[in-house]
């Protein structure tokens, strides 16, 4: 069974407590989080993985589009597709790389960044909400467990 059968289930090895598998509840906030994304940024005529892309960018702007792909959680050919979306939309812009002139590089366009400052609110107002029963401290070992849990997989 594959991981995402396994998610979509609810069942599978590892700690159990009588519940959900916690495959599963991540899905299940994946989900949730990715249709709460979705509705926020309608408006913008843009999806939720464009906005990850963008986001992507925003902290390493001038990264290859296999590489975009790759830290936006997207294949390289859906991110063939985004990277002509954007790019037609005047968010991004290609650059040939400095380092290798036969590759292009993924730039972060200035209405790309007015995007991301026009949304940035609004983004971590639903981060806030899905947090919103948490703690300082649990904020914090949310985040570290998310990062330990992200690095055990890698």
């Amino acid at each position: 069974m594959d991981v995402e059968a396994v998610a979509k289930s609810g069942t599978g090895g590892g700690v159990s407590t009588g519940g959900p598998s916690l495959l599963y509840l991540v899905k299940r906030t994946e989900l949730v989080v990715r249709a709460r994304l979705e509705e926020l940024l309608k408006p913008a005529g843009i999806t939720a993985l464009q906005y990850t892309a963008l986001t992507v960018l925003e902290r390493h702007d001038g990264l290859s589009a296999a590489q975009l792909a790759r830290d936006s959680f997207v294949t390289a050919q859906s991110m063939a597709d985004m990277v002509r979306t954007l790019e037609n939309r005047g968010l991004i812009r290609r650059e040939p790389n400095p380092r290798n002139r036969r590759e292009k590089v993924v730039l972060l366009a200035d209405a790309g960044r007015r995007l991301l400052a026009e949304y940035a609110e609004p983004a971590r107002r639903l981060e806030e909400r899905m947090i919103l029963d948490f703690d300082e401290e649990e904020t914090a070992r949310f985040r570290d467990c998310l990062n330990r849990a992200y690095r055990a997989l890698s």
